[in-house]
């Protein structure tokens, strides 16, 4: 199995070094978005791109994948909120598990019926514990997922999910207060999640300013997520990356 990128991944975390990844939802970009998307990209350095969305009505997800690998070299990671959301033209896929919820269906059910399509889409498969925390407004993917995400000032309750996903197996730690939260997650629940496992952790939701993102990284996050707020204002971009590649090294 492909392990490139998440050789990556854990080898940043042990050197302190963090990432920054744009969020990329085929819903609402057209091709000069992309484009747009990929100048600045590239021109920050972002780390990664991540392609898919809670709903993904569109039929262009292999075409805009495609795009942004034609006119760069920065990976595409699937961030998929359902089994359709497959690209073999991506580079990874976060294979999620909403370990947040008590939904069996996000849990292993649709695991259950994407396996064969996924173990040959010739995919890197990066096993992902997903995490929604309360961002003080209603979510698609709370909403789709009939779940209720962890309340935002029950710091303990995070933590002990993230350890139990660790010695689940899970590779990755992904921590989402959702798109277009009004409440990011705050630093010192990110705080005390780091603390408690050994696998890189993944931010996003409601991040809007670069000094969120490097106070979130400080914290503990070795990867910050940025989509919203990048759809409204692409200039975030070399703001937010700049920020987060300038956060001091075993902060």
């Amino acid at each position: 199995m492909k392990q490139a990128l998440y050789h990556q991944f854990t080898t940043n975390k042990r050197a302190g070094k963090k990432s920054f990844a744009v969020l990329i939802d085929p819903d609402k970009v057209d091709n000069v978005k992309i484009e747009q998307l990929i100048r600045l990209g590239t021109e920050a350095k972002v780390d990664y791109f991540f392609v898919g969305g809670s709903l993904v009505i569109s039929t262009h997800l292999d075409e805009c994948i495609r795009q942004i690998k034609a006119d760069c070299k920065i990976p595409v990671v699937l961030f998929p909120g359902s089994p359709s959301q497959v690209s073999k033209y991506a580079d990874a896929l976060l294979y999620l598990s909403l370990i947040s919820g008590r939904n069996p269906e996000l849990l292993i059910g649709q695991h259950v019926i994407s396996a064969p399509f996924v173990k040959n889409s010739g995919l890197e498969i990066m096993p992902t514990g997903y995490m929604v925390i309360d961002g003080g407004a209603p979510t698609t993917v709370s909403y789709i997922s009939n779940a209720t995400p962890i309340p935002a000032d029950k710091n303990e309750i995070a933590m002990c999910t993230a350890m139990a996903g660790e010695m689940l197996g899970m590779k990755l730690i992904y921590m989402d207060a959702g798109s277009g939260a009004k409440r990011p997650i705050t630093e010192t629940m990110i705080e005390k999640v780091a603390a408690s496992i050994e696998i890189p952790m993944i931010i996003g939701g409601g991040i809007t300013e670069p000094e969120k993102a490097y106070r979130n990284c400080k914290a503990g996050a070795d990867v910050i997520v940025v989509g919203n707020a990048i759809e409204k204002d692409p200039s975030l971009i070399k703001e937010i990356g700049a920020a987060v590649h300038s956060a001091p090294v075993n902060a």
